[in-house]
Order: C-alpha cells, then structure tokens, then sequence
C-alpha cells in the first residue's frame, strides 16, 4: 500500500513540479531532460505585491560563564557570598553560611557537570604517573622519561558532563547576572 501511495504522490509532484520532474527523468534514464515547466491554473487571485520574508530573529547572545554565574547566585547565592565583607560576622556565622553554600554550589556543579576525581588513589601515596600533560601536573623537578614516579598531591578534577542552561533572555538582560529584587509593600 506504501508503494502505491508513494507512486501517486510521485506522479502528482512530476505532473506540477518542473524539478521534481527533472530528478525522476535523471532517475529513470541516467540523463538530464530539459522539460518546460507547466502552466498550473490557479484558483486564488493573484497577489498584487510579493510577500515579504520575515526578517531572521538573531537570539542575543551571552556568555555560557556568566550563565553558570548566574546559575550559582540564584541557587546558592554565591556572588553575595564573596562579594560581602566578613570582618563584621563571628567565625560561627561564616561557617553556617560557608556550609549552605557549599551545599547548594555542590548541586549546581553536579546536576550541569557531574564532576569527578580523575585519580582515585588517596593524596599522599605514590604512584607513577604517565606523560598526560593534559591530566597530570608534574611539580618539582622533571628528569627521566614517562611514567614518572611520585607522591599524590591533588587527585584532580574532570567534568563527565557539560550541560549548562540554555539562555534565554533579552540582549539587555545579557550581562545581568542577578537582577536587582525589589520587596513591594
């Protein structure tokens, strides 16, 4: 039945379509015919001016940064953290509030980039290290050939996977990362 409907479709678009009737002739004869397009009588008026085409919408743009910059002020208010002056809070009120940043940053960078340890072997016990320039920091002094010998001084860090938020606003909102929140009375 698909065959069938295929056909008729075929013989439709070849009947009033001059390309269309081109391409089946190079199908079925391996060569290009030169065939004038029909006269297809409408039944619309025709129009008086050509439509216009919609002028392409450019999104605005904005930095994938300071998207996750955004991100992490709004879910852990990490901005108004760094940005506040500590001299007037008591160690005790730095470290609830550290606390709750820490957790909430946490789930930013785990829901958009599941970040994970790239070695899994404690800090401090020795290991050899390959010629990965990329994965592994070689500190001190660097003699002999790969794989390197030496003690674990940081596991190191590596993204399993990268979905920022696709943005969304307007090209004034482009820079804002927080916007300023005003209580109504």
């Amino acid at each position: 039945m698909n065959r069938f409907v295929l056909s008729i479709r075929i013989w439709w678009r070849t009947l009033f379509d001059a390309r269309v009737r081109e391409q089946v002739a190079e199908v079925l004869t391996g060569k290009k015919l030169a065939i004038p397009a029909p006269t297809v009588p409408s039944l619309a008026p025709a129009p008086t001016q050509p439509p216009k085409p919609a002028p392409a919408l450019k999104p605005p743009q904005r930095s994938e940064a300071l998207t996750l910059l955004a991100t992490l002020q709004r879910e852990a208010r990490l901005i108004d953290f760094l940005k506040e002056s500590l001299t007037d809070y008591s160690d005790a009120q730095i470290g609830a509030a550290v606390r709750d940043i820490q957790r909430d940053a946490g789930k930013v960078l785990e829901r958009l980039f599941k970040v994970r340890p790239i070695s899994h072997q404690e800090e401090g016990t020795e290991l050899q290290a390959p010629a990965d320039a990329e994965r592994y920091r070689l500190v001190g002094t660097v003699s002999g050939s790969a794989p390197y010998r030496g003690r674990l001084v940081h596991h190191g860090w590596e993204a399993t996977l990268c979905e920022i938020p696709e943005w969304s606003g307007n090209s004034t909102a482009a820079k804002v990362i927080a916007p300023v929140e005003v209580e109504l009375l």
